[in-house]
């Protein structure tokens, strides 16, 4: 498959994760990780498993981020793997900007479907 068409594959999949989300559905967001997915948040130890991944969002939807916007900057392809840098911003439910973000993630083919496997991110915000 070609770099571009891995590209709009992701790119498609984030529209699912941000559907996902946006909706208030960690159970529906977590069924986008690999089984043994992970999530590296900034100031946190690893979540891992799509169990602790769905409690991990549910908590971020809980936090008041109710709106997540993703934008894939790039992506490389090496077999049944894929990186994708992005940015992210996330909002409250009046969408004001809480913060944005720059993530990484590894995604990996499995059973012919891309699932994100390593996703770690960070905000760009300065803490002043």
């Amino acid at each position: 498959m070609a770099n571009l068409a891995i590209r709009n594959t992701i790119e498609n999949r984030n529209q699912e994760f941000m559907l996902r989300y946006n909706s208030g559905n960690a159970e529906g967001v977590s069924q986008l990780f690999s089984i043994d997915g992970e999530v590296l948040p900034p100031n946190a130890d690893f979540v891992t498993g799509r169990d602790a991944i769905k409690k991990f969002w549910q908590a971020v939807m809980e936090m008041g981020i109710e709106q997540i916007q993703l934008k894939t900057s790039e992506v490389e392809h090496y077999g049944n793997t894929a990186i994708e840098v992005g940015n992210a911003i996330l909002m409250n439910q009046n969408e004001e900007i809480l913060d944005r973000s720059k993530y990484i993630v590894i995604w990996k083919l499995k059973g012919g479907e891309w699932k994100l496997h390593r996703d770690i991110f960070n905000s760009s915000l300065s803490d002043s």
